[in-house]
């Protein structure tokens, strides 16, 4: 009788943990299109068993049987799927059916398009499904995501927007679920610090622009969840990969470096303004020196910055649109892959 008695106590400590795991996996379910997230590490945290333990970002994988590059998918969710199918690497039921293979999606996921959180709930269960299979899916900040995090709304669209106000409603529901548990932390107002109206914002994307500003601001929950997971810069075996591109100065400042500190500034350690090397049209996610028209290409200055690298023999980049399609450059040190792909901004190839 003693023994039955701790047991049901036993179980009853466990309860309120069950039931957020229960609610975020609802939630999960409600706003990402039906997608049930694969298990993953469980959290030290008692108060967040849903979510994984934080590691220090990998800056550094050993060079892989099959490395594939995506480039800019800005917010098309069926886009995104052509060109990973046409790369093998999901099957017909959107499963991850690359094996062993690492891809590396250079950023830009959000904007220009009507299914950002959908995409991003997607790469995410690639990256557990990847992950158990023995391959990687690796993804990577851009300057739409910084742009973003910052409250820079300029290429939202419509529908983007109320993607994020459903996303809202859900999370919010979710969190009063939660809120009935005695034995949960109360969750805090995500709203909080939020104005309840901005000038010149037109009330009927209001409610859009206020539950962006909540989800993706630094400690947004959906900044938290998925944009906290990227890194900024990566080497892949002989090829280092970044959205915009790199100079002398970055690797000088540390490769590492940079990826722990756009993770804790996306955490919401490090205050609201980007870290400095992520503004500016020389920034690691703005810069154009090797993705312009060929004649316009600083070569030296890559075949430079590529020898502070060791090992490093060219630099895989998107966001400029190559409108012929993938290409490379500079004696095949520059490797452009930003197609244009959501029909957002150009509708290009796969």
């Amino acid at each position: 009788m003693e023994n039955k008695e701790e047991n049901q106590k036993e179980l009853c400590k466990h309860i309120p943990n069950l039931l957020s795991s229960f609610v975020d996996t609802f939630v999960d379910f409600s706003v990402s299109g039906g997608l049930f997230l694969p298990s993953q590490k469980p959290s030290l945290d008692p108060q967040k068993p849903h979510e994984e333990t934080p590691l220090s970002l990998q800056t550094r994988y050993p060079a892989p049987d099959r490395l594939i590059a995506i480039g800019d998918l800005h917010g098309d969710l069926e886009k995104s799927k052509q060109a990973l199918r046409l790369a093998g690497l999901i099957d017909g039921s959107d499963k991850w059916a690359g094996g062993s293979a690492t891809v590396v999606q250079v950023g830009d996921v959000l904007d220009r398009g009507d299914d950002e959180i959908k995409i991003l709930y997607f790469l995410e269960k690639l990256r557990r499904e990847a992950m158990k299979d023995g391959g990687n899916f690796v993804t990577m900040n851009g300057n739409h995501e910084i742009m973003n995090i910052e409250g820079d709304f300029r290429y939202v669209t419509k529908l983007g927007l109320k993607e994020f106000e459903d996303w809202a409603y859900w999370y919010c529901l979710g969190n009063e679920m939660k809120s009935l548990c005695a034995g949960l932390e109360k969750p805090r107002n995500m709203y909080d610090g939020i104005p309840m109206n901005f000038r010149g914002v037109d009330s009927q994307i209001l409610h859009g622009i206020r539950a962006r500003i909540a989800a993706l601001r630094p400690n947004g929950p959906i900044a938290n969840k998925f944009l906290s997971k990227n890194v900024t810069v990566l080497v892949v075996g002989d090829s280092i990969f970044v959205h915009g591109g790199l100079l002398a100065r970055h690797v000088e400042y540390g490769l590492e470096r940079i990826n722990e500190e756009v993770r804790d500034w996306i955490s919401g350690l490090m205050g609201r303004a980007a870290p400095r090397y992520c503004r500016g049209r020389n920034a690691v996610v703005w810069l154009r020196k090797y993705s312009d028209v060929e004649k316009n290409c600083d070569c030296s200055m890559l075949e430079h910055v590529l020898s502070t690298v060791p090992g490093v023999k060219r630099m895989i980049m998107g966001h400029t649109i190559q409108v012929d399609g993938i290409n490379v450059v500079c004696n095949d040190r520059a490797v452009r892959i930003d197609v244009g792909l959501s029909k957002g901004c150009g509708d290009g190839l796969a």
